[in-house]
């Protein structure tokens, strides 16, 4: 799936980790279903912020985080 988004085969790890990392905290404070469904709006964030140039995983869990929960309150405002 990931080789499929164009990233190339070094960043799939990162990727894959800065997933765990934010799905993780993001399913126990109940902002996404507790599946093993990928979400693909996160997905989406942590290869958006890749694409930018962040290569940390903290940085780029954390970012993706606050990025998606930002999308939340949007939505929900909106």
């Amino acid at each position: 799936m990931l080789v499929e988004r164009g990233l190339r085969a070094m960043n799939v790890e990162l990727v894959s980790e800065a997933y765990g990392i934010a799905a993780n905290y993001l399913r126990r404070s109940g902002a996404i279903p507790d599946t093993l469904v990928t979400d693909e709006r996160l997905l989406g964030v942590i290869v958006k912020l890749l694409q930018q140039g962040e290569f940390n995983k903290i940085r780029l869990a954390n970012k993706a985080i606050a990025r998606f929960q930002a999308q939340i309150e949007a939505r929900a405002v909106a």
